[in-house]
């Protein structure tokens, strides 16, 4: 995404009908699963390379907000041992210096023993960052939050077209009034919100 970034003035000039649409002071990240493990990289989350123990830090301050999906959490002692063989970057998440705004999206019955026994570790990236974030919990979501992973392709357990509307309002709303702070549009959605819970610290 920072590459995308660094790169939007010849983006703008090469996509038709898109001049002068484009505003670089309102950016913001999103991701589900390991893309919430590389748009937490992009908020501030740090890591470290497995191959040389060197500290990795990819923040980019021209991004002002977040949306982290079901991200990886923190490798404790109920971390799957395997799963950080195979992913050996997964030991080391540091989400104390995830600085910039966020919202954290968990289902409270994601939960996947391949990757931990437990099942808080999808919201690590709440409860182990700073303030200021938030953390949306949605009822009876497994990973997939209700949706389909991939074009004719049904991955998922817990098919609920609902349940992603809802998510999807809730993710713009929050958007929304990050990137423009008189917008009402989170509040009104936390009012009506029934599929869950809110929290913010």
């Amino acid at each position: 995404m920072s590459f995308i970034l660094d790169h939007l003035d010849e983006i703008e000039a090469t996509v038709p009908g898109l001049a002068g649409r484009l505003d670089r002071e309102r950016v913001a990240v999103a991701g589900h699963s390991l893309g919430g493990h590389t748009a937490a990289m992009l908020l501030g989350t740090g890591t470290t390379d497995p191959a040389d123990g060197s500290p990795v830090r990819l923040p980019d301050a021209r991004i002002k907000a977040g949306v982290i999906i079901g991200a990886p959490g923190l490798a404790d002692e109920q971390v799957n041992q395997a799963m950080l063989e195979r992913y050996p970057v997964m030991g080391h998440t540091d989400f104390s210096t995830m600085t910039t705004p966020a919202l954290v999206v968990a289902g409270d019955r994601d939960f996947n023993p391949m990757f931990s026994d437990r099942l808080s570790y999808r919201w690590d990236a709440y409860t182990a960052a700073p303030a200021p974030k938030t953390l949306l919990m949605l009822h009876d979501a497994e990973h997939l939050f209700g949706g389909i992973s991939g074009y004719d392709a049904a991955e998922t357990s817990d098919e609920n077209p609902a349940r992603v509307a809802v998510l999807r309002a809730m993710i713009w709303a929050y958007l929304r009034s990050q990137l423009y702070p008189t917008d009402p549009a989170w509040d009104r959605a936390v009012a009506a919100f029934d599929s869950g819970s809110v929290e913010s610290k």
